[in-house]
């Protein structure tokens, strides 16, 4: 780990959070990871002995502290208060990067899934329907794909391969499209609107849908962002 000098508050904060991917695994344990698996889902790319000492270095820095799991088995990752503390810096770095990096962003890259995994963390367990739920997610493009969800005691479960329930609803999309929703570059009803988006199901879950997710916690700084590009390419077009 680097060693800036502890004589700027800049300096000794950057020892902490600073390092490759250090930033990415704060934000997973701001959003509610606590596994280990939970946490290397949501990052494609880090080695699992590359996470080990990162976790490792963050529990030592009072970051965040390790729990025995309820299960008997493993462990969990728990932030400190200082942890905690962490999320206003984790924010103003996703807003930041909305307002002056936009340009860069390129949300249809990312594979299905690592977005199914972030969307079923941000859901609103009180709207979920009373009883167990399958969507079944058809992804045409880029990489065709099949991934379900299962809502059932506020919880949701994300399977590779058919869970064995009775499914309730097939949504249907390439993955950039789904992307675009989550970041919020779109609404769900502009892309079911626009048939980039199928819902096939009861209509009454299928109308309910949308607001099951909560999407990125910066859905709506995108939103505004790319309004207010789109904008400034008019201007510019006339």
């Amino acid at each position: 780990m680097a060693d800036y000098g502890q004589y700027c508050p800049v300096a000794m904060a950057s020892e902490v959070i600073a390092d490759r991917w250090t930033p990415l695994i704060v934000r997973e344990l701001v959003l509610g990871s606590t596994r280990f698996n939970e946490i290397a889902r949501a990052m494609p790319g880090i080695s699992r002995s590359l996470l080990v000492q990162r976790l490792r270095h963050l529990e030592r820095n009072g970051v965040l502290q390790t729990w025995p799991s309820p299960s008997g088995h493993g462990r969990e990752y728990h932030l400190t208060p200082a942890g905690r503390d962490l999320e206003r810096v984790i924010d103003s770095l996703g807003r930041w990067a909305i307002e002056w990096l936009f340009d860069d962003f390129e949300p249809e890259t990312v594979e299905a899934t690592t977005l199914m995994w972030w969307m079923h963390r941000r859901v609103d367990p009180e709207r979920f329907p009373p009883v167990r739920t399958v969507i079944e997610w058809r992804h045409t493009a880029p990489d065709p794909q099949t991934i379900w969800f299962v809502l059932e005691r506020g919880a949701v479960s994300v399977c590779i391969q058919h869970p064995g329930y009775e499914v309730d609803l097939v949504v249907t999309m390439t993955t950039p499209d789904l992307a675009s929703v989550f970041q919020g570059y779109r609404r769900w009803k502009e892309a079911v609107d626009a048939g980039l988006i199928t819902v096939d199901g009861p209509p009454r879950l299928a109308a309910a849908v949308p607001k099951w997710f909560l999407w990125s916690p910066w859905a709506e700084q995108t939103r505004e962002r790319a309004r207010r590009a789109e904008a400034s390419a008019g201007r510019r077009a006339s």
